[in-house]
C-alpha cells in the first residue's frame, strides 16, 4: 500500500472548507418553529411518542442543501456552519442575547431581524416547559445558592440537550435502520400485556420506529435533490457524482452499507440526525478506524477503490463534521470558547480480545486531519506498549503541523480505570474517548460525562472565609481562618467544605438529569445504544448497559500550590502568619488599595528559587517588611496591606514553597491529596439511571471563567485570574522543562478519575524538528504512560506567532489551537481565552 504521507490533498476539499467558513455562521429559526408546530398538535400523547413526531417532522420538513462538489450530503442547516435552536431545553437566555451575537468577542453569529421574529414567537410557547425550567424546581435552594457563588456549574445539560456520547455506528452499518426497525417491531409483538411497564414499553418502541423512518426519509430526500441536480448539471463529471449520491443515499442508511463510500455516507446520516434531534455536543465518531474498516478493507485493499480516492471521501467526511454547530450563551462561549463540538474519533489501541488494532485506516485517518487542518473532528491516539512505533510517529507528524492534535491516551490507566468501575475487561478493552478527554464503551453507555464543572478553588477560599461569599453565607462555618493552629486542621476544613459541596453538585446534576427523562426522551439516539431496544427504554430513563454521571474538578495545581505555600510558609517556616495572608488576599495583594505610585510586577515566569540572587533579594525584603512590630513589640496579628506589601508576599507565596509540575514529591503529593479529596466525595454518589458517579479532573476551557469568580489565592494568583487548566501546572510555574512537569502530573491517581484527566503541554516548533523530533516526542509520550499517566496534548505554536494572531487576525484565520480538550480557530476565541493560551509555558526538549 502508499504511504499516507505520499498522498496529496485534492483540489475539491480546499474549495470545501472555503465555502464552509466564508462567512460567519448564522441563526435559523426552522427547526425551532418546526418542533413548536409538532408539540402543538401532539399536547395529549406520551411524552416519548411527542419527541418522535416532532424528529418525524423535522426530518420531513426541513429544507434540505446539497453543497458545491459534496461528495457527502446531509445539512443540518441551509446555511454553513449555521445553528439551529432547541427551545425545549432552554430559549430566554436567547432571546436576552439576541442583539449581542453578532458583537461578541468571540463566536459570533449573524441573526436576522425575521428569525429573531419567528423564534420570539415560537418561544412563546415554551414558557414553563423546558428542561432547565423542570430541574431548577428539583434543585435545592442552597444548590442555587452555591452555583449562584461559582462553586460549580451544571450548564450543560442545563440549558442544552444531552451529548457526549458515542453510539453503535457499526450496528447501523451492518443492519440499517430497516434492521433496527424490526428489532424494535419484534419487541413491540413480544411484549407481556401483563408487564407494568408494558404500556411505556410499547410507546418507547412505536417512537423508536417512528424516529428510524423519518431518517430514512430524510436520505431519500437527498436523493431526490441530488437526481435532480444532477439534470442541470453542467459538468458530467459532477452529474456522474451527484448520481451516485442518489444511489448511496437511497439504499443508506435504510439497508446494511456494501461499500467505504456508502459507509461514510450513513455514519453521516446517523451523525446529522443525532444533532438535529437535540443539540448536545460531543457527539463523537469514536473508533472509526475500527467499525469502519472492514468497508476500506473490501475497496481500498481490495481494490476496487484507489487509496487516493478513499483518502478524498475521508477528507470530505471531515470537512462535513465541521458543518456541526451550536449556539451558546454569551458567559457560556467563555469557557466553550471556538465554535466547539468536540466529537471525538479515536485510532490505535487495541481489540476486545487484547491484540494490537492498528490498520490501514487508522494512519489514513490521522491523514485526513493532516490534509483538512480544521478542528473537528476532535481527532485521538490510544497507546499501549504493542502501539507501532510507525504510529506514534505518524501521529508526532500531526502534532507538528500545529493543531493541536492527536490527543494521546493510555490503554494502561485507561482499561484498569474503566474495569474498577464496573466495566468488563472486553468492554473496557473497547473503550473511545467522547469530547475532550471521556472514556466510554461506545454504543453501550450513557456516561453524562461533563455533567459540572467544579471549582476546587472556590472551594479553598469558601474554606478560608468560614464559608462566606462577598458576605453571603454559601458553605459551611469550619472556622476562621486565623483559628487554624496547624496545617492538618486547615485541611480538615476543606475536606468538610468538599463534602458539603459535592452533594450539592449532586442534587443539582441529578435534577438536569430527572428533568431531561421527563420531558425530552430520545428515541432515535436510543435505538443505538444498548441495551435500550432489550429493556424498553431511552437511554434518559436508564436504557444503556452503563449509566455514569461525570463532572470533573477545576484548578488542581492552584489548590496544591496554595496549601503547599501555606504549610510552608506559615505552619512549617512561620514566615507569615495567617491574619497577615487573609489580609493579603482580601485586598488582592493590594492592588484593591489607591496608591500614589505603581509598583512594578516580578514576571512570574522568570523569576524562582532557582535564580538564587533573586531570591534572595525578595526573600530579604520579605523578612524585614514581615517582621516590623507593633508598639508592644510583637508581630502583627492584623496589617493592611500596602501595594509593596502586598507585593513582597505574592512573591513569597510564588517563590517561597515548592510548586507543582516540578518533579517534587512534597508539593505534588499535596497536588494529589487535594485532587482525591475531591474524586473520592464524587464517586460515593449514584445517579437516577441505575448508575453511579465518577470524577474527572479537567476544564474545557472553564478554568478562564471560574477564575473570574476567585478571589486571590495563597499560590500567588491575583483575583479574577485564570485558574490553571487540566491537570496542567500553573502557567509559568514548571521550570524544569516538560519530563518534570509530566512526572509531577503522573503522580496523580489517574485511575480515580475515570472520567478523564487532561494535560496541555505547548511546545516551540523548533522542539519538534526533525526526525529526532518526532522520536523525541515519541519517547515522552510513552515515559508518561509508563508512568501512569492518562493524558496529553500538545500545542506546538510559538509565543510570537500567537500574539502576532491576536494583533493582526486577519493574517491568521486558518490557525488551529489545542484550547483544553479541543482545538479551534485562534481568531475565534475569546480574547481571555486567548491569553491564557499565550501564558502557558513554552517547552523546549
Amino acid at each position: 500500500m502508499m504511504n499516507n504521507a505520499e498522498i496529496k490533498v485534492s483540489s475539491r476539499i480546499q474549495g470545501l472548507i472555503d465555502e464552509l467558513y466564508k462567512d460567519h455562521p448564522q441563526i435559523e429559526s426552522e427547526r425551532a418553529c418546526l418542533i413548536t408546530a409538532s408539540y402543538k398538535q401532539t399536547e395529549n400523547q406520551p411524552m416519548v411518542i411527542r419527541r418522535a413526531r416532532a424528529f418525524e417532522k423535522i426530518m420531513n420538513e426541513m429544507n434540505i442543501v446539497i453543497r458545491p462538489n459534496e461528495l457527502i450530503v446531509g445539512n443540518l442547516t441551509t446555511t454553513p456552519r449555521g445553528a439551529q435552536i432547541f427551545p425545549e431545553f432552554s430559549n430566554k437566555w436567547l432571546e436576552d442575547e439576541f442583539d449581542k451575537l453578532e458583537k461578541r468577542s468571540g463566536d459570533i453569529f449573524k441573526i436576522s431581524s425575521d428569525t429573531k421574529q419567528k423564534l420570539s414567537e415560537a418561544f412563546r410557547y415554551w414558557d414553563g416547559k423546558t428542561t432547565q425550567e423542570l430541574a431548577t424546581e428539583y434543585m435545592y435552594p442552597e444548590t442555587i445558592t452555591a452555583m449562584d457563588a461559582g462553586v460549580f456549574t451544571v450548564g450543560n445539560y442545563y440549558f442544552n440537550g444531552v451529548g457526549h456520547i458515542s453510539v453503535d455506528y457499526r450496528k447501523v452499518l451492518q443492519k440499517g435502520f430497516k434492521g433496527i426497525i424490526e428489532e424494535a417491531a419484534q419487541q413491540l409483538i413480544a411484549l407481556d400485556k401483563g408487564d407494568p411497564q408494558a404500556v411505556k414499553k410499547s410507546h418507547f418502541y412505536e417512537a423508536v420506529i417512528i424516529s428510524a423512518n423519518a431518517v430514512i426519509t430524510y436520505a431519500k430526500r437527498f436523493a431526490a435533490l441530488a437526481r435532480s441536480q444532477a439534470q442541470i448539471a453542467t459538468s458530467t463529471k459532477r452529474k456522474e457524482e451527484l448520481l451516485q449520491i442518489a444511489k448511496h443515499c437511497e439504499h443508506v442508511p435504510e439497508q446494511p452499507a456494501r461499500t467505504f463510500h456508502e459507509a461514510l455516507q450513513s455514519f453521516w446520516f446517523v451523525q446529522a440526525a443525532i444533532q438535529i434531534e437535540s443539540n448536545g455536543h460531543s457527539v463523537s465518531p469514536g473508533r472509526f478506524d475500527q467499525y469502519m474498516y472492514p468497508y476500506y478493507e473490501k475497496c481500498v485493499i481490495n481494490g476496487s477503490l484507489t487509496e487516493e480516492d478513499a483518502q478524498e471521501l475521508l477528507d470530505c467526511l471531515w470537512v462535513k463534521l465541521n458543518d456541526v454547530n451550536k449556539v451558546r450563551d454569551e458567559a457560556s462561549t467563555k469557557g466553550f470558547g471556538g465554535y466547539p463540538m468536540f466529537q471525538n474519533l479515536i485510532v490505535g489501541g487495541q481489540c476486545k480480545d487484547g491484540r494490537d488494532a492498528t490498520n490501514p485506516l487508522s494512519y489514513a485517518c490521522l491523514t485526513a486531519s493532516e490534509h483538512t487542518k480544521l478542528p473537528q473532528p476532535s481527532i485521538s491516539i490510544r497507546v499501549w506498549n504493542k502501539t507501532p512505533e510507525s504510529l506514534l510517529e505518524k501521529a508526532a507528524m500531526v502534532s507538528r503541523v500545529g493543531l493541536g492534535m492527536p490527543a494521546y491516551y493510555s490503554d494502561e490507566v485507561i482499561v484498569p480505570a474503566l474495569e474498577n468501575r464496573g466495566v468488563s475487561m472486553a468492554d473496557a478493552r473497547d473503550y473511545c474517548i467522547i469530547g475532550c478527554v471521556e472514556p466510554q464503551v461506545g454504543g453501550k453507555t450513557e456516561g453524562w460525562h461533563d455533567a459540572a464543572f467544579f471549582n476546587m478553588v472556590k472551594v479553598l477560599e469558601l474554606t478560608m472565609n468560614n464559608g462566606f461569599n462577598n458576605g453571603i453565607k454559601v458553605g459551611l462555618q469550619t472556622g476562621e481562618l486565623t483559628s487554624f493552629e496547624n496545617y492538618q486542621s486547615l485541611e480538615d476544613a476543606y475536606r468538610i467544605q468538599m463534602e458539603y459541596f459535592v452533594k450539592l453538585l449532586v442534587n443539582a446534576d441529578n435534577s438536569v438529569d430527572v428533568a431531561h427523562s421527563e420531558r425530552a426522551p430520545l428515541p432515535f439516539l436510543s435505538c443505538m445504544v444498548d441495551d435500550c431496544i432489550a429493556q424498553g427504554k431511552t437511554v434518559q430513563e436508564g436504557g444503556a448497559h452503563y449509566n455514569f454521571t461525570g463532572p470533573q474538578g477545576v484548578g488542581v495545581a492552584n489548590v496544591g500550590d496554595a496549601l503547599m505555600a501555606i504549610r510552608t510558609l506559615v505552619f512549617e517556616q512561620k514566615k507569615l502568619t495567617l491574619a497577615q495572608l487573609k489580609t493579603a488576599l482580601d485586598s488582592n495583594f493590594g492592588t484593591s488599595m489607591t496608591t500614589s505610585q505603581s509598583i512594578p510586577a516580578f514576571n512570574n515566569t522568570n523569576i524562582g528559587m532557582s535564580d538564587p540572587a533573586v531570591a534572595q533579594l525578595v526573600e530579604a525584603v520579605i523578612k524585614e517588611v514581615l517582621s516590623r512590630t507593633d508598639q508592644k513589640g510583637s508581630a502583627p496579628t492584623q496589617v493592611q496591606t500596602s501595594a509593596n506589601e502586598g507585593e513582597y508576599i505574592r512573591q513569597m507565596l510564588i517563590n517561597g514553597a515548592p510548586k507543582f509540575g516540578n518533579d517534587l514529591d512534597e508539593v505534588d503529593d499535596v497536588a494529589r491529596e487535594a485532587a482525591l479529596i475531591y474524586c473520592k466525595e464524587v464517586q460515593r454518589y449514584a445517579n437516577p439511571r441505575g448508575g453511579r458517579f465518577q470524577p474527572g479532573l479537567y476544564p474545557v476551557s472553564a478554568n478562564v471563567p471560574m477564575g473570574q469568580v476567585c478571589g486571590a489565592t495563597a499560590d500567588g494568583r491575583r483575583a479574577g485570574e485564570p485558574l490553571a487548566e487540566g491537570v496542567s501546572p500553573v502557567s509559568g510555574r514548571d521550570q524544569h522543562g516538560p519530563t518534570a512537569a509530566m512526572n509531577s502530573v503522573a503522580k496523580l491517581d489517574h485511575h480515580i478519575a475515570s472520567n478523564g484527566t487532561l494535560l496541555n503541554q505547548k511546545f516551540h516548533p523548533s522542539a519538534l524538528a526533525g526526525q529526532e523530533g518526532l522520536s523525541n516526542l515519541s519517547a515522552l509520550v510513552r515515559s508518561f504512560f509508563d508512568q501512569k499517566g492518562m493524558h496529553v496534548q500538545f500545542n506546538v505554536v510559538s509565543r510570537d506567532m500567537l500574539v502576532d494572531a491576536q494583533r493582526n487576525p486577519e493574517k491568521y484565520k486558518n490557525l488551529v489551537v489545542r484550547v483544553a480538550g479541543y482545538s479551534a480557530h485562534f481568531v475565534s476565541l475569546d480574547k481571555a481565552i486567548q491569553e491564557d493560551i499565550i501564558s502557558r509555558t513554552e517547552q523546549h526538549f
